[in-house]
């Protein structure tokens, strides 16, 4: 049985944040569960430490999360100090265009599952005093334009966060939830393509579409963001957590500006609608 301080993290595939969480964890002493849908793409250097185990997990599936569940509570003796829920799906499409099945697949993996996972995993961090932390992102509190699906389980998960924090506050259990900025991963490059349909009102602009990662505000390194979550996490920071490029603006933002100015100033509004209508003209 592990008897260190137990870390369980999600979505662990090399060059994404939590490859880098499960190895800030682990240099911190913690025994760490990193997993990943296929644990080949894991880094080489969990599978080889002496204090990283490497699971298989779909964490849209009930059976996967009850056989790493079961496996842990083996070998923690039912103890789990952090649950890091980072696993999730990007998408970016307009709503319009957005197949409704596509749509329930993003929530049922940035949502739901994560919802399971804590049902699943509670009796463990109840017993072990310990810490949930949910990967949000600034995209749940600032609109952007053609990612409403993704942004729309993104403020889901920080809603839904602060009342686990009250519900869970009196059973011992804190909830961390990571109001996400810009980071320096793979993640915008693993964005599935947009193939609009030929019918779609914004197939005028669809280059504009794929062009919007590159507004995304440079980011700060992963070794960096987990250094800081490692470091919240060890010092009893519960609630809602700004981290990442560009956080510290959008939070700023909601707070002194009115609406109509983040959509002109941040996200570009009008110029978008200019361009839409332009295409359009061309197209009529």
């Amino acid at each position: 049985m592990n008897t260190r301080k137990s870390c369980l993290v999600t979505g662990c595939s090399a060059g994404g944040v939590g490859a880098s969480l499960a190895e800030a964890f682990k240099d911190k002493g913690y025994h760490v569960y990193a997993t990943a849908r296929s644990p080949s793409k894991v880094p080489r250097s969990l599978h080889e430490a002496s204090n990283a185990t490497v699971l298989a997990l779909d964490v849209t599936s009930s059976e996967s999360i009850a056989a790493v569940a079961e496996t842990v509570k083996r070998e923690t003796g039912g103890r789990l100090a952090v649950l890091i829920n980072n696993a999730g799906l990007g998408l970016e499409l307009p709503a319009l265009d957005t197949p409704i099945a596509e749509a329930r697949r993003v929530f049922d993996s940035n949502f739901f599952a994560i919802l399971e996972m804590i049902q699943v995993f509670s009796p463990m961090l109840i017993a072990a005093g310990g810490c949930i932390v949910n990967n949000s992102s600034v995209g749940g509190r600032i609109p952007i334009p053609f990612c409403s699906i993704y942004n729309g389980t993104k403020a889901a998960l920080i809603q839904a966060g602060e009342g686990w924090r009250l519900e869970l506050a009196p059973l011992g259990v804190r909830v961390l939830t990571l109001i996400t900025g810009g980071i320096e991963t793979n993640f915008l490059k693993n964005l599935p393509g947009v193939n609009l349909p030929p019918d779609s009102y914004y197939l005028g602009i669809a280059d504009i579409i794929r062009r919007q990662p590159e507004k995304v505000p440079m980011g700060i390194s992963p070794e960096a963001f987990s250094v800081d979550v490692v470091h919240q996490v060890e010092r009893g920071t519960t609630g809602k957590y700004w981290i990442g490029g560009g956080s510290t603006l959008a939070r700023l933002s909601l707070w002194l500006l009115p609406q109509w100015a983040i959509d002109r100033i941040s996200y570009g509004q009008k110029p978008f609608a200019d361009e839409l209508a332009a295409a359009n003209r061309k197209t009529s």
